[in-house]
Parts: C-alpha cells; structure tokens; sequence
C-alpha cells in the first residue's frame, strides 16, 4: 500500500493542512521548553533486522516521558489572551493528560484533564503533579472526551484535542526536524500510529526532505484501524479496540490526522501484542531504555518479517516510556516468553524441602537463572509421595532451557511434570 497522494510540493505534503513551515515555527515556539531528545543506533537491533543501521528516537526521556509536551505547548503557547484567562479542558487516559498540565504549569494557565475510571492512579497523580485538576468521569475513553466537550461547550474552556489539531501536528513534526538533524542518512522511519498525530507532522516534514524517505506507520493488531481506512480512501472506526499498547489504542482517526496521512504515509503494518512485549523487552535489555508497549510498537515492527529494510538506515520512534514497573515486569516476562527464553515448568519433588537445594545447584550448573520457585497447589496429576513445585526459568534460548530442564530431570529426587516449552 502507498498512502502518499502522487505529489507532494517542497512546503509539505500536497493538499497538505500542515507545511514544514508550521513545524519550523513550532520548533522555536518550544525551544526552551523540550528537550531536543537523543538518537541512539543500535547495532544490535540493525543485525536483527537486516538494516545497514537503526537509530533509536529516544522521545521517553522527553520532560513528562513522551512526546505529547511538544504539541500541546505548541498549540497552547498559541491561545490568545481570552482563551487563556477561560482556561484548558483535555480528555486523556495518560501522556497527552501529563503534556497539557505541563504547558499549563508554564505558561500559567488552568487546566483540567478528565480522564476514565479505569485510569491508573499513578498516571492521575503525576497529572495533578504539575497542577492539573482531574476529574474522573466514563467507564472508557470515549465517555470522558464526550464528557470534556461538553464541559468546554458549557464554561467556555477552551478544548486541546490530543490528536486531532493542526497545532498538535505542527508541535510532534518537530521530532521529523531533529530526525533529519541526527540522522540524516536517514531511508525509512517507523512510527507508531494512534490517532495519527504523530505520524501526520513526522511525516509532513519527512516528505518535504530533497530525498526520498519511506514514512511507515506501526499498528497493534488489535487497534489496527488505520490501514483499511487509507487503502478505502475514507476513514474506518473499529467497534472497539484489544492490545496491551493503550497509547495507541485508538478506534479510528479524525479528519485532520487522516487528511494529512494520505498524503505522507507510505505503509502501515500491524505488530501483535507479543511482538511488542518482546520489543520492550529487547529495549530494556540492550539499549538500556525503559519503553511503553505503544512506543517500543515501531522497533516490533523492525523486527518482525512484515518489512523489507535490508541495508537501509531505519529510525525508530520510541515515542513514550511512561510504564509503571509492575506493568514493565509482565511485558519484560511475556518477551521473554515470546523470544523463547524463558519457561515456566511443573516439578514433583521428593524429599522436600531438601531437593529445593539440588533444583537451585542444577539451574545455576547449567547457566540458566531461576526466577520463580514456588509450592503448587496438589492437582490429580501429582504422585502423593511428591510435592508439587512450579519454577521460572530465564536462559538464552529454547535449546539452552531445554538442556537444564533435562538436567533437572536427571535427578533422583526431581521428575519433570510439564513445562511451557512443550
């Protein structure tokens, strides 16, 4: 699929709500308030996939953990005096939330951010923590933007749609300006597509560059909505979304975000959710850089078969890190899972606890680390005379685990019952 309309002019995309120019104007808008975040290349993930080099687009170490602060600034360093004074209303289950308390901490205006019940409260917390007011109004997403434009309808507040703005564009277009700055062999960039709005000003700067640059949107399979709605030529809503990416866990995109789309992307792919565990995995492990499931999407996609990239310069947009460690801890196991080092096996034991000792020396003879020793519950599958044990076992692929879950089995006092490798 090619998304791009047959022109583009050296402003922008052709047809284009937002040029380069915009974006040139809301990079010095924001200068002093973004950081202009690093490019990392990996030499790691450019063996894995076949690319000549990727480079990391570290937008989780942006102030508030993602990108959303440049386009909400952007957009609100822009209110005239009026709209300022009546104050900000958003809707958002998380960084937009965290952007527009941040831009209304510093230019001094109000704001309130109403998020969903099923909000964590630690996201609800470091929204108030830069002086927003939450309210907690709908059971999903879509009630609590029903329930801000409402409000904004009612108090005059003005609204700051988390996608959907040509503002909002021009502000995360300004990561496509420091792309071409750091890494200006540059061929393709993968990047996460939710409402489109990052995407949309990536892109709009990208296809006004004197190259070619291939412009690749990155989609969870369970919130895949953007591709069957660029190849139809008119915009396609999912009746709900499943995908363990919430960042980009969007229905559809709106007019503005779809409009530019057509015009600056090439392809979208879709990645599933353990693809994408396995990249937030890999991102901890070798690049040293804690991800969200919706920003570690774009290097799943790098990774996976859906993309050509041999011998291409690739960058990747790491678009958030905001992840509480619990919730990093489960993607970081399901990764490993998906990257097949790791397993989770049932033991009969004879002679408990004493045979914990010689399960402990095995694992440890064998190289392998042991994550996980616990007592199970007795099921009809247990001999009387033995206890039943479940282990975590991390090594460094299915051959390795294989090999100590047979040296476990070479005990007198241990017999392998089922393991997930099986």
């Amino acid at each position: 699929m090619n998304g791009r309309s047959d022109s583009t002019g050296t402003d922008g995309a052709s047809g284009s709500r937002v040029t380069r120019e915009d974006v040139e104007a809301a990079r010095e808008r924001i200068a002093d308030v973004v950081h202009r975040t690093p490019l990392d290349t990996s030499r790691t993930f450019a063996e894995m996939s076949g690319a000549a080099s990727v480079g990391l687009k570290l937008e989780n170490v942006q102030r508030t953990g993602s990108f959303k602060i440049r386009g909400a600034y952007n957009t609100m360093a822009q209110l005239s005096p009026a709209e300022r004074e009546a104050g900000v209303i958003a809707s958002s289950a998380g960084n937009h939330a965290q952007g527009v308390a941040l831009a209304g901490d510093l230019l001094d205006i109000e704001t309130t951010i109403v998020v969903p019940e099923v909000t964590p409260a630690a996201k609800i917390e470091a929204t108030r923590g830069y002086g927003a007011e939450v309210v907690v109004e709908g059971d999903i997403y879509e009630r609590s933007y029903e329930y801000a434009l409402e409000r904004a309808a009612e108090t005059g507040e003005t609204f700051v749609h988390p996608f959907d703005d040509e503002a909002i564009v021009a502000g995360q277009g300004t990561i496509g300006l420091e792309l071409l700055e750091q890494y200006p062999e540059i061929d393709t960039v993968l990047v996460a597509i939710g409402g489109g709005g990052l995407i949309s000003g990536i892109g709009t700067v990208l296809t006004a560059a004197e190259r070619d640059i291939r412009v690749i949107g990155v989609q969870p399979e369970g919130a895949a909505h953007a591709k069957p709605s660029l190849e139809a030529g008119e915009i396609r809503q999912l009746p709900d979304v499943d995908t363990v990416a919430e960042g980009i866990a969007d229905t559809r995109m709106l007019e503005t975000t779809f409009e530019i789309a057509r015009d600056v992307v090439d392809d979208v792919v879709s990645v599933s959710d353990r693809e994408i565990a396995a990249a937030v995995t890999l991102l901890a492990e070798r690049a040293k850089t804690v991800a969200e499931s919706a920003g570690a999407a774009p290097l799943a996609a790098a990774l996976s078969d859906e993309l050509a990239l041999e011998g291409e310069h690739v960058g990747v947009v790491v678009s958030g890190g905001n992840v509480n460690l619990t919730e990093h801890a489960e993607l970081t196991r399901t990764g490993l899972h998906q990257l097949e080092r790791y397993t989770e096996a049932r033991l009969a034991l004879e002679g408990w606890p004493t045979a914990v000792g010689d399960v402990v020396e095995t694992v440890e003879a064998e190289g392998a680390e042991l994550d996980v020793l616990e007592r199970a519950r007795r099921s009809g599958i247990d001999h009387p005379n033995r206890t039943p044990v479940t282990i975590g076992l991390e090594g460094s692929g299915p051959e390795h685990l294989e090999g100590v879950l047979g040296s476990l089995s070479e005990l007198e006092v241990v017999a392998v019952v089922e393991s997930s490798l099986e």
